[in-house]
């Protein structure tokens, strides 16, 4: 059912892009047709499908050490007050500073290569990795900290059975987030400087007018972008199965 429901609602937004460029009549060098597009993806699909893996390896693997460094922090600043009056600033900082206006310094310090697309990913993922899986874990119930407490219980398997467990629905919540915005730093990356990517290919067809092109390349970065969500979304459910995945 909910395939059936993804696929009328695809159906329904290319049916309305398909009205939208009927009616207002726009160039095609501004909005393209779904049909163009699809054309072009076909014609370019192999050079696509190419910086689709460069950009797809850059997405996950700036999820996954973003989402690693993200719970090592909030995990450090519960069990050190010392360290969490010396990282919380650190937190503020790195979301105070506009994430894209460093994209330019992280390409001068890691290059031209994926080292500093992946950088711009961990950037944008740390923080709301750490700052939900953070406060989760300062939520714990603390009828159950003083139970253990009182039993006796060490600090590792106090977070191991109580804090971590409770605090897990919190940071599913940040780390679905995370896996939305993830393609943003890869891309915003490859656009400020790269050899390969999605990102760097949207780039060079917008300067020769290939719109269909690049239309084309976001619609594949799109589907990426989905597909990370879906599949992060899956796994959390699969993990976090006390929680209720349906509303009221």
């Amino acid at each position: 059912m909910s395939a059936l429901r993804l696929i009328l609602l695809a159906a329904g937004l290319i049916g309305i892009w398909q009205l939208l460029v009927s009616v207002t009549q726009v160039p095609p060098y501004i909005l393209p047709g779904p049909l163009p597009v699809a054309l072009a993806l076909m014609e370019q699909w192999p050079v696509l499908l190419t910086h689709l893996w460069t950009t797809a390896f850059e997405i996950i693997a700036g999820l996954l050490i973003g989402t690693l460094l993200g719970t090592s922090c909030a995990l450090s600043m519960i069990i050190s007050p010392l360290l969490k009056r010396w990282m919380q600033p650190v937190l503020v900082i790195s979301q105070a500073v506009p994430v894209f206006a460093l994209a330019p310094i992280l390409v001068l310090w890691f290059g031209y290569g994926m080292a500093s697309k992946i950088a711009m990913a961990v950037l944008i993922i740390f923080f709301p990795v750490a700052a939900s899986f953070y406060q989760g874990m300062r939520r714990t119930n603390p009828d159950l900290l003083e139970l253990a407490r009182i039993m006796g219980a060490p600090l590792l398997a106090t977070l191991r059975h109580i804090v971590i467990p409770s605090a897990l629905p919190a940071f599913g919540a940040g780390l679905r987030v995370a896996a939305a915005v993830a393609p943003i730093g890869a891309v915003v990356g490859e656009w400020v400087g790269s050899s390969s990517g999605l990102g760097f290919y949207m780039l060079h067809a917008n300067a020769r007018m290939q719109v269909d092109v690049m239309f084309a390349a976001l619609a594949m970065l799109s589907l990426t972008a989905l597909l990370v969500y879906f599949s992060v979304d899956y796994l959390l459910d699969k993990i976090i199965y006390w929680e209720p995945t349906k509303g009221l």
